[in-house]
């Protein structure tokens, strides 16, 4: 794909920018629908714990971000 393929816009949310291609757009709704707030926070834990993390991610093909929520949902139901 050539560079002049691509520009740059702005969406309709809050001055985010966004990828246009000589067809289609951006578009109100389209992309992977929200969950909920997200929130960045910094975790310390053992380079044991990440271990056990990061292997527990990988046998069941899950994002780290998944699995805490996971974590953290069932705690709190």
């Amino acid at each position: 794909m050539s560079k002049n393929n691509i520009k740059v816009g702005l969406s309709n949310k809050e001055g985010q920018l966004g990828f246009l291609f000589t067809k289609g757009g951006l578009r109100e709704g389209a992309g992977r629908k929200s969950i909920g707030a997200t929130k960045k926070v910094s975790l310390t834990l053992s380079d044991e714990m990440w271990g056990k993390l990061e292997k527990h991610c990988t046998d069941h093909k899950l994002s780290r971000s998944e699995v805490i929520r996971n974590i953290i949902e069932s705690y709190y139901s």
